[in-house]
């Protein structure tokens, strides 16, 4: 019984195409993305998903009434389609504590830098990548980890290191986290939890 995985997302879906290229190469087989919840109507990454065959659902907090019911709508489609693993790619929305636990090590998320640097509240998108250079590491990259209450706090799954160039802008650092590490990273690390899951239902 594959690992159905829904993935959430809030924009372009770069991370989403990733896991779904993995998919049709065979590098993502225990797992099976089955639906797509994006929280912006208007987002790239469900025209995304529409390409490739798959489910898509937009759920805003305002149309739900707050966070509570924003939550609770998640929740729903996430039983709905019988959701094993939820994979964060670009989800610009924090979810709550009582969200979290409902499904503990069942969430992974990806971070464009080697936390501990560079995460926690605020630390998302550009934002990431300008408080490197303005630090002035010569070595960034990403990482994937379990998501608990604490933003970007929960146990890491894997991580890449990416070096920085002298010449960078926070755009050109950011292609290429993507490109070295996110893109590479967030594909294996949903395989390896989803082979986790899989093997658990199977026992």
């Amino acid at each position: 019984m594959l690992t159905k995985i829904a993935v959430l997302v809030s924009g372009g879906g770069t991370n989403l195409q990733a896991l779904i290229d993995a998919q049709a190469a065979g590098k993502l087989h225990s797992g099976e993305i089955a639906l797509v919840v994006s929280n912006h109507p208007d987002a790239y990454a469900l025209e995304r998903a529409a390409k490739a065959g798959i489910p898509t659902a937009v759920l805003t907090r305002k149309a739900c009434g707050g966070q509570a019911g924003f939550e609770e709508a998640i929740v729903s489609k996430l039983t709905e389609y019988g959701i094993d693993l939820i994979v964060l790619a670009g989800f610009m929305s924090i979810l709550s504590k009582e969200f979290t636990d409902r499904y503990p090590r069942r969430i992974i998320n990806v971070h464009p830098a080697l936390i501990p640097s560079f995460c926690g509240k605020g630390m998302y998108g550009l934002h990431v990548h300008e408080a490197a250079l303005a630090y002035g590491v010569k070595v960034t990259g990403a990482t994937v980890h379990f998501v608990n209450e604490i933003p970007d706090g929960g146990q890491i799954i894997a991580q890449k290191a990416v070096d920085v160039h002298p010449d960078d802008t926070p755009e050109t650092l950011q292609r290429r986290v993507m490109e070295q590490a996110e893109w590479l990273l967030l594909p294996a690390a949903a395989e390896q939890v989803s082979a986790e899951i899989m093997k658990e239902k199977e026992n």
